[in-house]
């Protein structure tokens, strides 16, 4: 059975140079974050996570983009308590990450208005109005409900 330090130090070996160590602290104390973020009145989080970044930058490479999924993956393990595994962590943190890349990444938010037994949700990311870096195609299932940047934005 694996111990929790042991999952940690195998998540550290994933690592790609001390490049990538840096990026993971940035990601992880971003994603440590997410929470506290969505505790903030929707406009405010909104306003907050959609802000354009300082320079334009032109769209990342796909190594890049790659590279900020994997360590959002990671973040969790390594960092756990302090970074909450799921889709929200993950994207919300990809989501500022991506778009300060110069991505121009969308995060949708939506619930399953069939589950009998309480309220499951989802967030994702969206990329030209296609689900971005998922699995499964989340729009069968989750109606949409919300999503960032706002037309405004």
């Amino acid at each position: 059975m694996f111990s929790p330090l042991a999952s940690r130090l195998g998540a550290l070996r994933e690592l790609r140079g001390p490049g990538e160590l840096v990026l993971l602290v940035r990601v992880s104390a971003f994603a440590a974050a997410v929470p506290l973020m969505m505790h903030l009145p929707l406009p405010r989080a909104a306003a907050l996570l959609s802000r354009a970044p300082r320079r334009p930058r032109p769209a990342p490479c796909a190594a890049q983009i790659e590279r900020l999924d994997r360590l959002a993956t990671l973040a969790p393990r390594v960092a756990r308590p302090l970074v909450r595994p799921g889709c929200l962590t993950r994207g919300v943190t990809l989501f500022w990450f991506l778009r300060r890349a110069g991505l121009d990444v969308e995060l949708r938010f939506g619930l399953d208005p069939r589950e009998e037994h309480g309220t499951d949700g989802h967030c994702w990311l969206s990329l030209d109005g296609e689900p971005f870096l998922e699995r499964r195609d989340p729009r069968p299932r989750f109606a949409e409900l919300y999503r960032l940047p706002l037309a405004n934005a």
